[in-house]
């Protein structure tokens, strides 16, 4: 017999999200806001979009983040709190943490950014997780704030305080290539955007081959979301594609092995093109 506590509910995007943030807002118009993005706004009569809120939600992040950090071991330095915490608030890592709530699926978006994959863009979607934080803040207060960004950020915040800066990609692949191919990773940049907002893409080539691809906000964010996926594809070399050659055995003798060359042989095994950047720099 048909009951109507027997139909299953399907949540829309909007209510998934906040069942994976843990967060129901009691004001659903901060939380409507904090997902429109400005290419939706300028289709529908130029109204408000979330980058006020973004704003804000960016400065709660940085004090959430900071506070935490600064409480977590009184012997950090002022240095390593700041590497931390840039670490932690990247737009590769908000974007990231973004993906695992679905945030995507919810924004809403003009027909230029919906054709064009906006829904995964590193840049959208890290401005949109500090649009909702914005919105948590003003909702719930500090106290809400600080509970949904501890838990969005909680795997990472272990990984940099206990484990290593867990992003920081470009120093692992770096060190895989070199063990795999004797040579070292190879990004290529392009950038579009007026000058006062950037956006950058980069491919990231190993032997030759194109491995990986990532945007951000800046070239450091771009690389690392390229060297963070071909790392991955390193890792799993028949995941993806079984036909892609195993990688995974170490390079013939006649290839050169970084680690064991002289310092002057290093660095003219990693200078490469003009218009490329070495895997092993750092902004």
């Amino acid at each position: 017999m048909y009951s109507p506590e027997s139909e299953v509910h399907i949540l829309g995007p909007r209510e998934q999200l906040c069942s994976l943030l843990g967060y129901q807002f009691a004001d659903p118009g901060l939380l409507e806001l904090s997902l429109r993005h400005r290419s939706w706004c300028a289709e529908n009569g130029a109204v408000a979009s979330n980058e006020r809120l973004e704003f804000l939600g960016d400065s709660v992040l940085g004090l959430i983040i900071t506070d935490h950090l600064y409480r977590s071991d009184p012997g950090i330095s002022e240095g390593v709190l700041a590497r931390n915490r840039s670490e932690l608030v990247s737009a590769v890592a908000l974007a990231g943490v973004a993906r695992t709530r679905e945030l995507g699926a919810a924004m809403s978006l003009g027909k230029g950014e919906e054709a064009t994959g906006g829904r995964n863009k590193t840049s959208i979607l890290a401005d949109g997780i500090e649009a909702v934080i914005g919105a948590v803040y003003l909702d719930g207060g500090i106290g809400a704030a600080t509970v949904v960004v501890l838990d969005l950020l909680h795997e990472r915040i272990q990984d940099v305080l206990y484990g290593g800066l867990a992003s920081d990609h470009k120093s692992q692949l770096q060190e895989l290539s070199a063990r795999r191919f004797g040579q070292l990773p190879r990004y290529v940049l392009t950038e579009e955007g007026p000058e006062h907002e950037k956006h950058f893409s980069a491919q990231v080539e190993l032997d030759g081959e194109p491995w990986g691809a990532g945007e951000g906000r800046t070239k450091k964010e771009a690389e690392q979301a390229a060297a963070e996926q071909a790392f991955e594809r390193l890792q799993n070399p028949n995941k993806d594609n079984p036909d892609q050659p195993d990688t995974s055995a170490q390079p013939d003798s006649d290839q050169p092995d970084l680690g064991s060359l002289a310092v002057s042989d290093r660095q003219e095994a990693s200078s490469i093109p003009t218009e490329t950047t070495p895997g092993g720099t750092h902004a």
